[in-house]
């Protein structure tokens, strides 16, 4: 359930760095990132009951604007949840394109979160294992973002979630000293399930090659540990 910045804005961010001697090298289609959290959230639930996560994945952008990438965690929750579960990792895999029509960014795409492992008769159907394939449009301008995701098939193994949706609102603001100030809001609607509210606040800085943040991280679901106000730190190096 990745959490990083989208591939575009990462070969961005990586074109811009300097370079010694005042020349630019010519710019890679292959990038790779590495991080290491306190506590894993997705979508304000924590998938490592809040404990720390290694997570790093590779990225390739072509010059036209299609990317494709993949990307890995470690995970607890399935196995937490259930005895018959065997699982400890977390891997997506996704392709889109991205571009810009004017002031607008946007990013069309798929992604295919798979968690494999064995799962006994906790998943009885195939279709009621946590695989879930969803669709994404992203849109930019200036410090705001905003993402939607449909999900094609059941929602990390939810019966009959087919067709659930995110709703990702953010920003960033350049504070001074290399500081950038982020925000997030998402709303998670859930066939079959309670709706419910996330948000993010946080700051990050860059410094000696890797860039380090503070986050606090809430929903507003009242009955369970997992989705609880909590801060995260994280520590990540992009190549």
């Amino acid at each position: 359930m990745k959490k990083t910045r989208a591939v575009a804005t990462l070969a961005t961010l990586l074109a811009a760095l300097p370079f010694a001697g005042g020349a630019q090298a010519e710019e890679s289609p292959f990038s790779a990132n590495l991080s290491l959290v306190s506590d894993y959230a997705f979508r304000g639930f924590s998938q490592t009951d809040e404990r720390p996560a290694l997570q790093g994945g590779f990225d390739y952008a072509h010059a036209s604007g299609f990317y494709a990438g993949f990307w890995a965690s470690n995970v607890s929750w399935l196995s937490d949840a259930s005895t018959d579960v065997s699982n400890s990792l977390e891997t997506n895999l996704y392709a889109g394109y991205a571009g810009e029509a004017g002031p607008i960014g946007y990013d069309v795409g798929l992604l295919q979160y798979y968690y494999p492992g064995s799962y006994g008769a906790a998943y009885r159907a195939s279709s009621e294992k946590p695989h879930t394939l969803e669709g994404y449009i992203g849109l930019s301008w200036e410090l705001l973002s905003f993402k939607y995701s449909y999900a094609f098939s059941d929602l990390f193994g939810y019966s009959d979630s087919d067709g659930s949706q995110y709703f990702d609102l953010g920003a960033s603001f350049d504070i001074g000293y290399g500081v950038t100030l982020g925000a997030h809001v998402g709303y998670s609607d859930i066939r079959g399930q309670d709706n419910y509210t996330d948000w993010k606040l946080g700051l990050s800085k860059e410094y000696g090659g890797f860039e380090f943040g503070l986050h606090y991280v809430d929903t507003d679901v009242k009955n369970t540990d997992l989705a609880d106000e909590r801060v995260i730190l994280s520590i990540s190096k992009s190549f």
